[in-house]
């Protein structure tokens, strides 16, 4: 018997090598390494309020929420209502409530008014999450010292292939956030979108970049991509739902103690669709959310139904148990 083993120096070619698993010993693996880190049958459930909707200045070719897509900018969302969302999710379950908002990098004024939303959440007892952009340390410690627990900021693809839907940001720039948001002391919420015309080779380089990080983000979502009419990706033919599991299952065995959150484009999956993606690891959804950011969710009665089908638990964990011991032939 071996402990899970946590590494930050995975190849391409053994990525691969288990991206190509056949399916079901894919999955397998995926639930033998989740059942050693996480209680089974259990789901992490997160609230997000879109604060402030439109009036992006990047140009990424899947946002809603771009100039360049002729998206209408609206105000930042009030503290009053903030705290009312923030209620409303607690009651119904949720342990985080995440914030976002469509900035490039928040202001001095817009900054300080986020930092009060936080505050506030936390007097909730609720765990607080925000993605507002890319940070500088100053502002990275200044959120810490509020109070934030997680700051999401996605990688959304490989370095090669973020390059050819988006012309107005670095993916350097993003990694650099990421530095910043870990040296604050911040947990880390990260991940991608599938189904922007990335190559296999991408997807998997996504999770190898994540995985090879100092320290593994410790929420990592994965959206499948909400085609929006209107933006350069509106016709992009979906990710295959076998290749979606797959990565999940990646996810999962090459981060093992990462909460593997199923976000975005859920609305999109069937039931058993999802119950493939519990399996192999993903233990973690946006509950609650009428929309995230400017595309549908799943509505939370139907989610109540299909944990229930399944006899999944609410958890609110605030730190991760330590690893059980179990062979680990997967990493052999």
């Amino acid at each position: 018997m071996q402990n899970v083993v946590i590494r930050h120096n995975w190849t391409y070619e053994e990525a691969k090598t288990l991206y190509d698993t056949p399916f079901l010993e894919l999955l397998w693996q995926a639930q033998t390494i989740h059942r050693a880190c996480f209680p089974a049958n259990t789901v992490q459930l997160s609230t997000l309020q879109n604060i402030k909707i439109g009036g992006c200045p990047e140009d990424c070719g899947w946002c809603g929420q771009s100039v360049h897509h002729g998206v209408e900018s609206q105000p930042l969302l009030d503290l009053e209502a903030v705290i009312q969302g923030a209620t409303q999710a607690k009651a119904a379950g949720a342990s985080r409530y995440c914030l976002a908002a469509s900035w490039r990098q928040p202001t001095a004024r817009n900054l300080a008014k986020v930092i009060e939303m936080v505050k506030a959440i936390k007097s909730l007892d609720l765990e607080a999450c925000i993605t507002v952009g890319q940070l500088n340390q100053e502002q990275a410690d200044a959120l810490k010292a509020a109070g934030l627990d997680f700051y999401n900021h996605n990688l959304e693809s490989s370095a090669n292939h973020f390059a050819k839907v988006t012309t107005t940001r670095t993916y350097d720039t993003r990694l650099k956030t990421l530095h910043h948001v870990r040296e604050a002391g911040i947990n880390v919420c990260s991940g991608g979108i599938y189904g922007l015309g990335e190559t296999e080779q991408d997807r998997i380089d996504l999770l190898l970049t994540l995985a090879n990080q100092p320290e593994h983000p410790q929420s990592v979502p994965l959206n499948q991509l909400v085609r929006i009419q209107g933006t350069p990706l509106e016709n992009a033919a979906p990710i295959d739902d076998f290749a979606f599991i797959r990565c999940v299952a990646l996810a999962r065995i090459m981060m093992p103690k990462s909460y593997v959150r199923l976000s975005g484009g859920r609305v999109q999956m069937s039931n058993m669709m999802q119950t493939l993606c519990f399996f192999a690891g993903a233990n973690s959804v946006h509950f609650a959310s009428k929309k995230l950011l400017v595309t549908p969710n799943v509505e939370e009665n139907q989610d109540k139904e299909l944990f229930s089908l399944l006899g999944l638990k609410f958890v609110e964990l605030k730190e991760t148990p330590q690893p059980k011991k179990i062979p680990l032939t997967v990493l052999s």
